[in-house]
């Protein structure tokens, strides 16, 4: 059995449908042949392009294949060793007749590619072959099955393409900084539906790679082939950034690596990875840099629609069960979910802070773990409820510098804002100091848990000692957020409150852009409040 398989492997032929060095123009492709074959001691390829009669040995030690369709795969020859990193200079573009024969190439080439004592397998997707993927080793594999299926979706990609500030943000941030990508090479991480690839395509790159690992790589293709004049210039390539190889550096990296409280499903650290292994040392990174902005705020409404939600389980006789010994880990499984929704600026109680991310200098392994101290001073006498916090991220253009902000008050975008709700919320007055800590914990199900303590300092006379008053501490999951969503609810300022100046922030100023005033609500009864005061006191 063996012989006869031996046999096999000495003489195999595929018919190309079309041969190009991946340097020149795609009208120089004209069909051809590849031919495995060995002598009995060394294995070879040779391609072979019949029109312009040009012969290629590959070494098979230390040539690559590329996966960059269905039909059609890059092979990477003539490649040197420096640094424990392989370079190539040339590329050979190959397009067989029907996926199948795409396939069985490509397993003959791995199987040759072993007889030349070279560790591999079968690459699919352009895959480096490694024995598991880094992404693989730090993240679930029902979770990335669940994310990649979500993102895979088109109704999940209308979605974001139909937030009109982040998707309008990213095109006047390309468009208007055309000269940064003027003839450049892009990688766009995280494709997803390719516009961003075609933004870039737009602004004059010379080639795009568009590394999309979901199934929606393939309505990627689609959207890109239809729209010819860009898409010649754009090549999809599914799989993960960790995983796939490119056949040259990038002058810039463009992604949308974005989630809840910037850092929800770990893309950072995927956009950071992909800027370690493809980014030039001069290139650049659309965006630039990341900040999460913080403060704390007030909201009788959401703190008691929280805590109503778990009087379900103060019942003792549903259907004849005591309900009531659950209660208490009800109520705080309830505040153990951050609040997604867009909020009245006009709830914070102190002027916000930030934390930056630079995302052209951070450490992957800094991602694991992200500590901020907190430091307010309250404008207002309030009940602090919790913190609240958004996002912006810099696009830092050498023509434009452009933001794309999620702030309380401006335009809202899918991400909206979060809130962070302690159980027990804690009294402060105008000119307190409110100190604590945010710790973010990466997780493996692709989101963090947070860790949030929050203290009222003396204030007045001997408040220079530094005591502290009150303290309130909760645990979150990002992954289990409540979704609320709702529209901001204005309420009515007391005379002698004024809100303060809070969108403003230091070192680097954001735009912030004229709104309606929202209608004007009324707040809570104290009756409703000392009932929900009440149930507190028996958890």
């Amino acid at each position: 059995m063996e012989d006869s398989v031996g046999q096999k492997r000495n003489n195999r032929e595929f018919t190309l449908v079309s041969v190009a060095e991946l340097s020149s123009p795609a009208s120089s492709a004209s069909p051809g042949i590849a031919r495995f074959t060995s002598d009995g001691s060394v294995a070879q390829l040779h391609i072979h392009q019949d029109s312009l009669q040009i012969d290629i040995d590959v070494d098979l030690e230390t040539a690559r294949i590329f996966k960059l369709g269905p039909v059609q795969s890059v092979c990477m020859v003539e490649g040197s060793v420096v640094d424990n990193q392989t370079s190539f200079s040339r590329g050979i573009t190959i397009q067989f007749r029907n996926e199948e024969e795409s396939g069985a190439f490509d397993s003959v080439f791995q199987q040759w590619k072993k007889e030349a004592n070279a560790q591999g397998r079968s690459l699919p997707n352009g895959i480096v072959p490694s024995s598991k993927s880094k992404f693989d080793e730090k993240i679930e594999q029902s979770s990335a099955k669940m994310y990649f299926h979500y993102y895979g979706q088109l109704l999940h990609q209308q979605n974001m393409l139909q937030d009109y500030v982040r998707t309008g943000t990213y095109y006047a941030a390309v468009i208007e900084n055309r000269a940064d990508f003027m003839g450049r090479v892009v990688v766009d991480v995280g494709a997803g539906s390719g516009i961003l690839s075609l933004f870039a395509a737009q602004a004059g790159a010379k080639h795009v790679y568009a590394v999309e690992a979901s199934e929606m790589a393939e309505y990627a293709r689609k959207l890109i082939a239809g729209n010819p004049m860009l898409g010649q210039r754009i090549t999809v390539i599914k799989g993960k950034v960790e995983d796939v190889e490119l056949p040259e550096k990038a002058d810039i990296l463009i992604s949308e690596p974005m989630g809840t409280l910037l850092v929800n499903e770990r893309m950072l650290e995927s956009y950071v990875i992909a800027r370690d292994r493809f980014l030039s040392p001069e290139g650049k990174m659309f965006p630039t840099v990341g900040r999460i902005h913080m403060a704390p705020f007030t909201d009788e409404y959401l703190f008691i629609e929280i805590a109503n939600k778990a009087l379900f389980w103060q019942q003792q006789n549903y259907y004849g069960v005591d309900l009531t010994p659950l209660y208490g880990t009800a109520f705080q499984g309830y505040f153990s979910q951050p609040v997604v929704d867009a909020f009245d600026p006009r709830l914070l109680i102190a002027p916000p802070m930030f934390h930056v991310i630079d995302f052209t200098k951070i450490k992957e392994e800094e991602l694991y773990e992200i500590d901020i101290p907190l430091r307010f001073v309250a404008s207002v006498g309030a009940r602090v409820h919790g913190l609240a916090c958004w996002f912006d991220v810099l696009f830092n253009g050498s023509t434009v510098q452009r933001w794309l902000t999620t702030a309380p008050g401006s335009p809202t975008t899918h991400w909206y804002q979060l809130r962070c709700v302690l159980s027990q919320p804690i009294y402060v007055m105008a000119g307190q100091e409110i100190t604590g800590k945010l710790h973010m914990v990466a997780h493996n199900a692709q989101s963090y848990t947070l860790y949030l303590t929050l203290s009222a300092k003396m204030w007045g006379p001997g408040a220079e000692q530094g005591g502290i008053l009150q303290t309130s501490s909760c645990k979150l999951d990002l992954k289990e957020p409540y979704y609320r969503m709702s529209q901001p609810q204005a309420y009515t300022l007391a005379q002698d409150q004024q809100p303060p100046p809070l969108l403003q922030t230091q070192d680097i100023p954001i735009q912030s852009q004229d709104l309606d005033e929202p209608e004007m609500m009324q707040q809570p009864s104290p009756n409703s409040c000392a009932q929900v005061n009440s149930l507190m006191q028996n958890i």
